[in-house]
């Protein structure tokens, strides 16, 4: 399971304007027109991916919901994803 929280950089208690804000941010940063990064467009496409889920309430709630499910079905794998994300968004930036 994808951590959208990570990959917007937000905590999971956000209101919809800081999910905002952090999208907005992070698309023009990663817009593949303004980033001639290969990596770029996968980047910006996680980015969409985690801002509709979260935008959306009740996306976000069937999202939270699984999220919480996965971390009690399998903690250790959740949090070694969970570390992966956000390593890999601080080590680019």
């Amino acid at each position: 399971m994808k951590d959208y929280y990570a990959v917007l950089g937000i905590a999971s208690t956000a209101s919809v304007d800081e999910v905002k804000t952090a999208y907005r941010k992070l698309a023009s940063q990663l817009h593949p027109d303004k980033n001639s990064s290969s990596e770029a467009p996968a980047m910006f496409r996680r980015v969409q991916e985690a801002y509709e889920t979260l935008s959306d309430r009740e996306k976000r709630q069937v999202y939270d919901e699984n999220r919480r499910r996965s971390l009690l079905d399998s903690p250790i794998d959740t949090a070694r994803e969970i570390w992966q994300s956000y390593l890999d968004g601080v080590l680019k930036q």
